[in-house]
C-alpha cells in the first residue's frame, strides 16, 4: 500500500508536535540586600550613591501540563519597579501561549508594549519572561540549558569580582583574592577608575604581586575619557592583564575602537548595552575583544542568542556579565573560550550553589537552569501578582 500524505504507512495520521499551553503567570519583586554597601568609579566620582540592594524580578511559568519555568531579570539603583510594572501588564498575553514559540512570544511581547521602546526598561522586564520559557523548554526535554543549546563544553573559566570594588580597602581585597583563589576560582577581577590615578597603580601592582602570574582583569566602569584611557592603559601594560573593561563610555563605540588599536591589552564592554543592535554596532567597529552582554539587560535569553552568533561570527571572545546562573549556560554553548563572572551576592536567592573546579565553573547537570528559588528569597518578595488560565489578575504585597 502506498502511503497517502498526511499519513504514516497510508493508515493513521502523523503525530503532531504536542502542543502545550500556558495556564499561569506569576510575578514577583524581590529587595536582594547587601551585605554591606559597594563602590566603584561612578561612586568616587559623584555619579552614583553606593548600592546597598539589588531588584530582582522573577518570573514563574506553569503549563497546563504542569511543567514550570522560572527566570529572572533585576536593576541596581533604580528601575526595578518599572520592570515589575511593566511586566505585569504585559504578562497575560502570555495566556494560552505554547510555551516552545519562544520567539514569537518574544515578539508579540515588544509589541505589546512598543510604544515605549524596543531595549531599555521594556526588554528587561520581557527578559525574566523569555529566560524562564527558555528555562521551561530545557526542562521539556530533560537537558541542561546548556545541553539543549548544543555545548562546546561542561564546564567555564571563572573569575571573581565581588572582592575588588573600591570600597573595600587594600587589605580587605587581597584577603578576598586570597580566598577566591583557595576556593577554586580561575581569575580575579578588581575596580579601578579612582580620582587619583596613582591609587589605581598601587592597587593594581599590589594585587598583581599578590598573585604572580594568575589571570587578572581590571574594570573601569566607563570612568575615563578617551585620552586618560590611553595613558591608563600604557600604564597598565606591564601588569599583563586579561583585559581592560569599560574604560570609556559604554556607547562610545569609535573610542574603544580606537583603544582597542592602541593598546596591546584587549578591551571588555557590553554590560550596559540594553539589545543585540547595539552589540552589533560594537562589533562593527572593532571595538571590543572580549564581549561581555547581560541577558537581563538585552532582554532575556533569545536576543543573547543573536549576539552570540554574530560574535562567533567575528571571532571575538566573550565573558557575559553578572547573573552566573544564566550565562554560565550560554557561555558553555558559545565556541570560542568564553569566561563567566563569579558573584556570590545572589546566592541567597537560590536553593543551589554552582561548583568550582581548577579555575572552572561546572554545568549543573539538573534540568533547565538548574536552579529553584530560596524560601529566603519568597520572605523578601514585597510584590507580587498571578495571572491565571483566564487572564484574572491577582496582586499580593
Amino acid at each position: 500500500m502506498t502511503a497517502q500524505p498526511g499519513t504514516d504507512s497510508g493508515t493513521s495520521p502523523r503525530a503532531h508536535a504536542a502542543a502545550d499551553r500556558i495556564s499561569e503567570v506569576t510575578l514577583s519583586r524581590v529587595d536582594l540586600p547587601l551585605a554591606s554597601p559597594i563602590s566603584d568609579a561612578k561612586v568616587l566620582t559623584g555619579r552614583q550613591k553606593p548600592l546597598t540592594s539589588v531588584s530582582m524580578l522573577f518570573a514563574e511559568i506553569r503549563t497546563e501540563e504542569g511543567l514550570e519555568g522560572v527566570g529572572y531579570t533585576y536593576s541596581k539603583r533604580a528601575g526595578g519597579f518599572g520592570q515589575y510594572a511593566h511586566a505585569q501588564e504585559i504578562a497575560p498575553e502570555l495566556i494560552g501561549e505554547d510555551p516552545s514559540d519562544i520567539q514569537r512570544i518574544w515578539t508579540k511581547l515588544v509589541w505589546a508594549g512598543a510604544s515605549v521602546g524596543r531595549s531599555g526598561l521594556a526588554t528587561q522586564a520581557i527578559a525574566a519572561i523569555d529566560i524562564a520559557l527558555w528555562d521551561l523548554k530545557a526542562k521539556r526535554a530533560g537537558l541542561p540549558l546548556a545541553k539543549l543549546l548544543g555545548a562546546h563544553r561542561d564546564a567555564v573559566d571563572c573569575y571573581n569580582t565581588s572582592g575588588g570594588f573600591l570600597s573595600t580597602p587594600l587589605d580587605q581585597v587581597l584577603d578576598n583574592t586570597r580566598a577566591a583563589r583557595a576556593s577554586g576560582i580561575g581569575g580575579i577581577k578588581i575596580k579601578v577608575g579612582q580620582p587619583d590615578w596613582r591609587a589605581d597603580l598601587a592597587r593594581v601592582s599590589a594585587v598583581r604581586e599578590e598573585l604572580g602570574d594568575f589571570p587578572l582583569m581590571v574594570d573601569a566602569n566607563q570612568q575615563w575619557n578617551r585620552s586618560t584611557a590611553v595613558r591608563m592603559g600604557r600604564v597598565l601594560e606591564e601588569f599583563d592583564l586579561i583585559w581592560i573593561e569599560e574604560p570609556l563610555d559604554a556607547y562610545d563605540s569609535e573610542g574603544h575602537a580606537a583603544l582597542a588599536r592602541e593598546l596591546a591589552t584587549p578591551i571588555a564592554t557590553g554590560e550596559m548595552l540594553t539589545s543585540a543592535a547595539e552589540h552589533e554596532e560594537l562589533i562593527r567597529a572593532g571595538a571590543v575583544d572580549f564581549m561581555q552582554p547581560d541577558a537581563a539587560r538585552v532582554g532575556g535569553i533569545t536576543p543573547f542568542l543573536k549576539i552570540m552568533a554574530r560574535g562567533q561570527q567575528a571571532g571575538i571572545r566573550m565573558a557575559p556579565h553578572f547573573a552566573m546562573e544564566i550565562h554560565l549556560h550560554l557561555a558553555a554553548a558559545y565556541e570560542i573560550d568564553p569566561w563567566v563572572e563569579h558573584f556570590d551576592w545572589l546566592q541567597p536567592l537560590f536553593d543551589e550553589r554552582l561548583e568550582i573546579e581548577d579555575g572552572r565553573m561546572l554545568v549543573p547537570g539538573r534540568p533547565g537552569l538548574g536552579f529553584t528559588i530560596s524560601d529566603q528569597a519568597r520572605a523578601w518578595t514585597d510584590q507580587s501578582v498571578r495571572v491565571d488560565a483566564d487572564g484574572r489578575t491577582t496582586l499580593s504585597g
